[in-house]
């Protein structure tokens, strides 16, 4: 392998394989396979990038720096190059959260003196502006990722929420620097005293060029859109050849699962409710025990063939009822629980197509279901790849992050599933 990533959740994790696997500009990047928490045993032959799904972003900082060293040593004896710490494209954190420890046990594990981040991610309107992260146009303080009931961000600038975290001091690379290029870039970097730099970023030409510079970087930190930059600096160098994505195609019985609240779920759930079955969840029933996969999973098989839709999401004031009852935690735990469960029961009944939305709702998912690994397809929508398990009958996943995806992501991911 020639880089290894380690994701903080199966989504984003599923976001920086499209990436690798695509390349710049969707022209074909490196052949990658995503394995679902740190593999047992030796690398796989024949890929060139391996990425490992952790769901660490909203433990301990404590366990979420032991899993990803663990992860780290494991692609090190797999012979990696560069490591990617890949984390959400909103930097989905807390003045206690993980992306700072985590980076500086990486950069100590991997004797990186100086280590870049940049969630920017242009193509689903996430960019970096002195040292200030905005979601399209609006500071990420004042979007919707403000009330996220696990990672509430309230601070626009990134600058400020990595020093909380973090003892190495944090500075900045700002955009007239970066927007002078790779050589700019590295200059501007080797002049620098701070080993962790925030760097401003506001579309894809801006991160391939950051990419570039950081060819022979032992660590990079950042959203997704960053890695087809890092892919093709080993294609350029002839280490790899293009287009290796894996186009399996998968058909039968599919079921579409959201655990999301966010925005851009919301209104996918009502594209599809329009023209499909749908049925939602009962979150009190499900936290008095009245309900169990059981009571749903006869909805999902028996609308088998019309994309049924099976959700938990809400509107803010009744997340907020609920979340304030019973607790945001263990709600967030029961529901994930009960998305795997029914899951894993509709897989064993013969479904082989499986969409999920929202990074928790996926992390559950994908660990009820025991894949190993997932060979990395077509792109859905930016972000979002077809995952393919390297099980003996093979099962399609979608691992949407609850923000990504157009109106009609639903439908068009299971027809993706078919035609890739």
């Amino acid at each position: 392998m020639l880089i290894g990533v380690i994701a903080d959740d199966f989504t984003g994790a599923s976001d920086i394989a499209s990436a690798l696997a695509s390349g710049v500009e969707g022209k074909g990047g490196l052949s990658t396979v995503q394995f679902l928490g740190i593999p047992d045993g030796v690398a796989p032959t024949g890929i060139d990038a391996g990425v490992v799904s952790l769901k660490s972003r909203s433990i301990a900082a404590r366990e979420a720096v032991r899993q990803s060293v663990a992860a780290a040593d494991w692609l090190i004896k797999a012979g990696v190059e560069q490591i990617i710490f890949k984390y959400c494209s909103t930097f989905d954190s807390t003045p206690q959260g993980n992306i700072g420890p985590v980076a500086e046990a990486l950069a100590d594990r991997l004797g990186a003196s100086k280590v870049i981040f940049c969630p920017s991610f242009p193509a689903n309107g996430r960019t970096v502006y002195q040292g200030n992260l905005f979601v399209h146009d609006v500071p990420l303080a004042e979007s919707g990722m403000a009330h996220h009931p696990l990672t509430p961000m309230r601070d626009s600038d990134i600058r400020r929420v990595l020093q909380s975290q973090a003892a190495r001091r944090v500075g900045h690379l700002p955009y007239q620097v970066v927007q002078g290029g790779a050589q700019s870039i590295k200059k501007a970097l080797a002049q620098m005293e701070a080993p962790f730099v925030v760097v401003d970023a506001i579309s894809d030409c801006n991160l391939v060029q950051l990419a570039e510079s950081q060819a022979s970087a032992p660590l990079v930190t950042g959203g997704s859109a960053i890695a087809a930059g890092l892919a093709e600096n080993f294609i350029r160098r002839g280490h790899a050849r293009s287009g290796q994505f894996h186009g399996e195609t998968i058909d039968g019985p599919e079921i579409v699962i959201a655990g999301s609240c966010s925005g851009a779920t919301l209104g996918q759930i009502e594209y599809h409710r329009a023209s499909h079955p749908e049925m939602a969840i009962d979150v009190d029933a499900v936290m008095s025990g009245e309900v169990d996969a059981d009571t749903y999973l006869p909805f999902l098989l028996e609308n088998a063939g019309n994309a049924p839709l099976l959700h938990s999401s809400a509107p803010q004031n009744v997340l907020e009822r609920i979340q304030k009852h019973y607790g945001s935690s263990k709600v967030a735990a029961r529901l994930d629980r009960l998305f795997g469960d029914i899951a894993a029961k509709a897989v064993a009944h013969g479904v082989r197509r499986v969409v999920v939305a929202g990074g928790e709702t996926s992390g559950a998912v994908a660990n009820a279901l025991g894949f190993s690994s997932l060979r990395v397809g077509k792109q859905i929508d930016p972000g979002v790849p077809v995952l393919i398990s390297t099980t003996e009958k093979p099962v399609a996943l979608a691992l949407k992050s609850g923000n990504f995806g157009a109106p009609d992501f639903f439908e068009k991911a299971l027809n993706t599933m078919v035609t890739s």
